[in-house]
């Protein structure tokens, strides 16, 4: 009786079925062929190797296209070397488009052809079994295949594959049951991933397990970047960062702009793409705790700024002017004081005040930055400072940050005290559209820098680990990207400025007659007409008012009008009502015929004055 053969797919069938039961099934050898356990190991091998077998691999399927070309084809050795040496011209001429970013890559890409190809040009014509071809063969792949088992991002790329290819076991571990690895991309400082979520998971759930993250792939901590895809909601991002691009600082290169309406260049992004941003109308917040290179930024900011002939920058540095007196060049003018802040910022408001009162006469609703009509950039360096010992100055900053934007007067504030005293207690935070925060201590400050709700959207400022790294929000800007900002050093700065002082344009001829008025005129001017005219409003309405009142009280029958009659009639509610009644009644001007029951006395029911007394 011959054994019945159980075939591989009963076998695991079986060994599930006894594992739920709690059984650990044992494999009978004799229901095993060891040929295709052979067979099954070797493909394994082959496939799990099959980066490092790769020259083996062509130089095998050379041989046995040699054989075919040889056999079948004798005649086409010229197509061959033709094919070649396109193949190799393009290899060498236009192989980044093929990720071949260097040089030496696209060298032997173009080299590993040419020699490919002239070996089959040969064994096309004599038979790859030919002396010397076999021995060619093999010793162009050894030398070939040793740069190849050498290159780094080879050897990186395999390694990632290796790694992702384990994404099942780590999503189970980390709570991402379901998500799947649907690319992976190597480059110069680590490699990226897309990963799409199972149903029900958001962006947020993975980067609430950026740490787990970290571990389950064994990276060094704050490796793992996350990203929403902004095609699909159920897709993600996943970058690793080995090698930290901005380990070392990054000197400024100089001035990124000429003109105000062009984006400033802040710094370098870690794939190595500028952030550049727009300040043209545009209020600024940078914030971070003392060394996180808030004062780094604020040089970049100065340097550019003062290379544009169409900005006029003012500063305000309380720190005596540590920071922005090595600018004093190209600033028109500069507080070092609260006093002198506080003069300043009121000053910018007249030139608020007369440039849109130019606008008004002229039918227009925007000023145009140009040389002879310069934008204005108020630049405030320790903004903290400023609410503790100007604390009038801020009502000015307040103005500047509601109405400054239509006639080009820029706020920029700095602080390295995020509190929210600091930034939550006036109007300047909420006008601000661009957030630029370096490193800061705890999760909130991040929230008070960048916006309610920030970090748990994976804008970690708490966890920039090196001077000049920042998080940039903006509305072009609104995917949490890891920056960092240029180094000014002492000698640059004094170098820039020098070169940029004779460039500063002259403050316009209307701000000018705006700031050159008699002190106060024109504020006590602005705030008497609008208080004069809300006055006027109020005593209007009132007198309404009244009037409504005092028809309503003489129409009213014998028997009276009821008190919801009146209420209807003079549209007051119904305590005032009340009250009004009651003032009119010791007046003598009004009486309760009953209970809820009014109407104006008999000797003043035709009075014209009636609604004028009280």
């Amino acid at each position: 009786m011959s054994r019945h053969r159980v075939s591989r797919h009963e076998m695991r069938r079986k060994a599930r079925r006894m594992r739920r039961l709690g059984v650990q099934p044992i494999a009978d050898v004799t229901d095993v062929e060891f040929a295709e356990l052979i067979t099954a190991g070797i493909a394994r091998f082959l496939w799990r190797y099959r980066s490092e077998v790769t020259p083996i691999t062509i130089a095998l399927l050379s041989l046995l296209a040699g054989t075919v070309l040889h056999r079948w084809y004798p005649t086409w050795w010229p197509t061959v070397a033709l094919m070649t040496a396109t193949t190799a011209g393009t290899l060498a001429t236009a192989g980044r488009w093929l990720n071949l970013t260097r040089a030496i890559e696209r060298g032997y890409a173009a080299i590993a052809a040419t020699l490919l190809g002239g070996w089959l040009t040969a064994a096309t014509i004599l038979g790859p079994l030919s002396s010397p071809l076999p021995a060619v063969l093999a010793l162009g792949c050894l030398v070939l295949a040793i740069p190849w088992w050498a290159h780094r991002r080879r050897r990186a790329r395999v390694r990632v594959e290796r790694t992702l290819a384990a994404w099942p076991e780590i999503s189970q571990a980390i709570g991402l049951a379901g998500s799947r690895v649907q690319s992976a991309i190597v480059d110069l400082w680590g490699y990226r991933t897309r990963i799409a979520l199972a149903r029900g998971q958001t962006v947020e759930d993975a980067i609430a397990r950026i740490s787990g993250i970290e571990s389950a792939l064994g990276t060094r901590r704050g490796a793992v970047r996350i990203q929403p895809v902004p095609e699909k909601a159920n897709r993600l991002e996943l970058r690793v960062i080995e090698t930290d691009p901005h380990a070392d600082a990054i000197s400024w290169p100089g001035p990124s702009v000429s003109t105000i309406h062009d984006p400033v260049e802040l710094g370098v992004f870690e794939d190595g793409s500028p952030v550049r941003v727009s300040f043209k109308r545009r209020h600024a917040l940078v914030g971070g705790v003392a060394g996180a290179g808030k004062s780094g930024a604020v040089n970049v900011l100065m340097g550019n700024l003062s290379a544009c002939p169409d900005v006029i920058v003012w500063g305000i540095d309380l720190k005596r002017g540590m920071e922005l007196l090595p600018w004093e060049s190209c600033l028109d003018r500069v507080a070092v004081t609260p006093k002198e802040a506080t003069a300043l910022l009121r000053d910018a408001v007249r030139v608020l005040d007369g440039r849109a009162e130019m606008l008004a006469m002229q039918g227009l609703r925007v000023w145009e930055p140009a040389h002879d009509a310069p934008a204005l950039i108020i630049l405030i360096d320790e903004y903290a400072e400023l609410v503790d010992d100007a604390p009038d100055a801020i009502h000015y900053a307040d103005s500047i940050a509601r109405r400054g934007r239509a006639v080009a007067e820029t706020l920029i504030a700095a602080t390295q005290r995020p509190s929210q005293k600091a930034m939550g207690n006036s109007a300047v935070r909420s006008q601000m559209d661009i957030r630029v925060s370096f490193r800061v201590r705890e999760r909130r400050d991040a929230d008070l820098i960048l916006g309610a709700g920030m970090h748990k959207s994976g804008w970690h400022a708490d966890k920039l680990d090196a001077p000049g790294k920042f998080l940039l929000s903006a509305p072009e800007f609104d995917i949490p990207r890891r920056a960092r900002t240029y180094l000014l050093t002492d000698d640059t700065v004094q170098r820039t400025a020098v070169q940029h002082a004779d460039r500063r344009p002259a403050l316009d001829a209307i701000s000018l007659a705006a700031l050159h008025e008699p002190p106060h005129e024109r504020e006590d001017a602005v705030e008497g007409s609008q208080q004069s005219r809300g006055r006027h409003a109020r005593q209007a309405a009132s007198q309404a008012t009244e009037d409504a009142l005092s028809a309503a009280l003489r129409n009213a029958p014998r028997e009276g009008a009821s008190v919801g009659d009146l209420m209807e009639a003079a549209d007051m509610s119904r305590p005032t009502l009340y009250r009004r009644l009651a003032l009119l009644e010791d007046q003598g001007m009004a009486v309760q015929v009953s209970r809820g029951r009014w109407r104006a006395t008999a000797t003043d029911a035709d009075s014209p004055a009636f609604g004028d007394e009280g």
